[in-house]
């Protein structure tokens, strides 16, 4: 089934950067974005070498899971054409893109994602993030060390932990298959979206209900007024809805949509710059930064000293929970051991040391004396008394309970 609704692209340089790094396509069933990073060329070229890869994409599929398969294989097998890029040409050595596409297979989006560009579904006035930042941030927040909100301001929120680019031929990529219905409204954009206007101004936006292309110019708009450091690229996919339907020719933007392709500086750095992304850098800083290595490593010995700190505080709460629950029980046990009742063994009255109930099948009450007055000898209702336990708040009082039960007896059985 051809997919039915309604799209958008666009892409903008915003208000920092001379070059648009970002890469945006916008078709008939398939839509993505890619966030180049590298420098100056670098970027450009790694984002336009994703869309150019996806765009094939673009077409008709029997199953979900065979466009996923395309898609996780597509996304993947494109780290072997950056690899290749940057040793035919080693002054583009350290390029790198995010990836976030969705291909719509009849009632379904099939999502693959890697980096930090975001897919985002609006369904029922509610605005939900679908993919997760593979951002050292991110990390973060998952393993309890900041807050969502500190994880948007954190100075380290740009380093990408995950990317396809040319320093892992096999990069792990996020794919997933999710329903979708007539009503709800995707968006896919670049950080420079995302790092700009937060989640409940672009709620806001989508709740005017307008169409794919004025949403989209007016979101971009909202990142421009926040200083836009950074490129900014939206693509929004409408399913079904009021507006008119694909028309057949995609929208491509951003440096993918360059004709004659990506322009190549004449002397460039061979040093690789990695895979920082910084979305409030200033223009005369570096545009990326390779995360160095031990700052890696530091931050997996970090997350396993926090595992261990975890496991070694849950278990003291657990002893110490025991040792309370025991300290408990056993202050309990003890305060029945100061009081007393007066009852009967099979044959006589007892004096008890604790009292009457039980603790499963533990008795909180033993024989303290055993009074020698038998019960054939008792009448009502001191018999009916002491077969139901009457109880005393102490030993004296338990032994005057039994006297008075003694001087109830007859004289011929006070004499024997």
């Amino acid at each position: 089934m051809v997919f039915q609704g309604s799209s958008a692209a666009i892409s903008h340089t915003g208000r920092v950067r001379s070059n648009n790094q970002d890469s945006g396509y916008s078709g008939s069933n398939m839509f993505a974005v890619a966030d180049g990073m590298g420098g100056h060329a670098g970027g450009d070229v790694a984002s336009a070498i994703a869309i150019s890869r996806l765009r094939p994409l673009d077409t008709h599929y029997d199953s979900p899971a065979q466009a996923q398969v395309a898609l996780r294989d597509t996304i993947s097998s494109t780290a072997g054409d950056l690899i290749e890029v940057a040793t035919e040409r080693p002054e583009l050595a350290g390029l790198g893109t995010t990836v976030s596409g969705i291909i719509m297979v009849d009632d379904y989006a099939v999502i693959g994602h890697i980096g930090d560009s975001r897919i985002y579904l609006y369904r029922d006035g509610a605005l939900t993030q679908i993919t997760t930042d593979h951002t050292f941030v991110q990390r973060l927040v998952e393993t309890g060390r900041i807050t969502p909100e500190e994880a948007r301001y954190h100075p380290r929120r740009s380093v990408l932990m995950r990317v396809l680019g040319d320093m892992d031929a096999h990069p792990a990529i996020d794919t997933f298959i999710m329903p979708t219905k007539p009503g709800d409204r995707w968006l896919l954009c670049s950080d420079g979206l995302s790092g700009v206007v937060d989640e409940q101004h672009i709620g806001k936006i989508f709740g005017r209900q307008l169409p794919p292309a004025r949403t989209a110019d007016t979101l971009l708009k909202q990142a421009l007024d926040g200083g836009a450091p950074d490129n900014v690229t939206v693509v929004i996919v409408d399913v079904g809805g009021q507006h008119p339907l694909y028309t057949g020719t995609p929208t491509i933007v951003g440096s993918a949509s360059n004709p004659d392709g990506v322009a190549v500086p004449a002397s460039r750095s061979i040093v690789p710059t990695g895979w920082l992304h910084p979305t409030r850098a200033a223009a005369n800083e570096p545009t990326h930064f390779e995360p160095d290595t031990e700052y890696l490593e530091e931050l997996i010995a970090e997350d396993r000293r926090r595992t261990r700190r975890r496991r070694a505080t849950g278990i003291a709460a657990l002893v110490l929970l025991a040792a309370a629950i025991a300290a408990g029980l056993l202050g309990f046990y003890s305060w029945t051991q100061t009081r007393y009742f007066v009852g009967a063994d099979d044959d006589s009255v007892v004096i008890y040391q604790g009292i009457q109930q039980s603790i499963g099948p533990f008795s909180l009450a033993t024989p303290y004396e055993d009074t020698g007055i038998a019960l054939s000898e008792l009448r009502d209702p001191y018999l009916t008394n002491v077969l139901d336990t009457i109880s005393a708040s102490n030993l004296a009082q338990a032994q005057q309970i039994v006297e008075n039960v003694r001087g109830s007896l007859p004289d011929d059985g006070g004499d024997s």
